[in-house]
């Protein structure tokens, strides 16, 4: 059970309902639970909407508005939410991930905490950083000069935030011990 109260919409205040309205218009109808509140990190959106408002609106570039394609974000998302075992994130995202075309044994293999077998070259690079920014908050010069070929500056840098933001996600997530949807089956048990 989540630590937040869930919050219904007819019961919030118009400010409130701006940031309801901004998430479920850029994510779908699906993020609300069976008792009218938001699912995931987004209940406490709402609960804070000035904060939720900017979240809301820096997630939704960060995930569909940088030039880093999307299977590469997923990796970089699926190895910061394992980092923080972050349940609903992995949830999220490691489903994502496979759709977007990481192989199913790189997605288990972040979900363990082991190094993965990579085939792609792209991965193996944005993993590296997403690994070694959540274990050290640096990245080495090898790396760095791997992603900033790969990506360009530009790239670095969105990917560099969008491993920020999920930190951010995962800990909200975690705090406020955020629940798996009904028959979401937990990656580490901590459900």
């Amino acid at each position: 059970m989540s630590r937040l109260p869930y919050l219904r919409y007819e019961d919030l205040d118009p400010e409130r309902q701006k940031v309801w309205d901004s998430v479920v218009g850029s994510r779908g109808a699906a993020l609300v639970n069976e008792q009218g509140g938001l699912i995931g990190p987004f209940n406490a959106f709402v609960h804070a909407p000035d904060v939720g408002r900017h979240l809301t609106s820096l997630g939704s570039v960060l995930r569909f508005g940088t030039s880093i394609e999307r299977r590469l974000s997923e990796v970089a998302i699926i190895t910061v939410g394992a980092r923080w075992k972050a349940e609903f994130e992995w949830w999220a995202h490691a489903r994502m991930a496979r759709e977007h075309g990481v192989a199913d044994a790189v997605v288990d293999a972040i979900g363990r905490g082991e190094e993965p077998a990579f085939e792609a070259d792209d991965e193996r690079t944005v993993y590296a950083v997403a690994r070694q920014l959540t274990e050290t908050g640096r990245v080495s010069q090898d790396v760095y000069n791997a992603a900033q070929q790969l990506l360009g500056d530009t790239g670095v840098i969105e990917l560099v935030s969008l491993c920020g933001y999920y930190t951010l996600i995962s800990f909200l997530l975690n705090a406020f011990v955020v629940p798996l949807p009904p028959g979401g089956p937990p990656m580490w048990g901590s459900e």
